[in-house]
């Protein structure tokens, strides 16, 4: 399901940002070029991330923008976004982030395949090796095909 949803647009690699909500506003502009998400989803994701703090930093240097499907989830996608220097997010154990999945759901239960092909993957050796060498969005795309050829 995941290189279905991950559209090779939505793929950036060694992009720069000065800070966290920079590398956030990066991460999601391609979904929102796209129209899978408004503006007012990335604004919201950034105002949440200003009162609660980095809850999306789910991992060692992993990132999951995401914010309530009202707030402008015009339909479900997921990017990623490598960012060429980790930025600081303020979380104690997961800092520096490098990677960023940027996540779009329109309802509360479309994304819970996504989030659990993700979850898996980011177990896989393979695929975090991938995700910091990848040269290319159709590296990417065909790891993630043959991935869910063998699943």
């Amino acid at each position: 399901m995941l290189s279905q949803l991950m559209k090779k647009n939505y793929i950036q690699l060694d992009k720069e940002a000065s800070n966290f909500k920079d590398a956030i506003k990066i991460s999601v502009e391609p979904l929102l070029l796209d129209g899978a998400i408004t503006k007012a989803y990335e604004n919201e994701i950034l105002k949440i991330y200003e009162s609660t703090g980095p809850y999306i930093v789910i991992t060692k240097h992993i990132c999951l923008p995401h914010a309530p499907s009202e707030n402008g989830a015009k339909k479900l996608a997921i990017g990623f976004t490598r960012l060429k220097s980790p930025v600081i997010s303020g979380h104690v154990s997961n800092d520096p982030v490098k990677y960023i999945f940027p996540l779009s759901a329109p309802d509360n239960d479309s994304h819970i395949t996504v989030l659990a092909e993700l979850a898996a993957l980011l177990s896989n050796e393979r695929f975090l090796n991938l995700i910091e060498e990848a040269q290319s969005a159709e590296e990417m795309l065909s790891f993630l095909e043959k991935y869910e050829k063998e699943m």
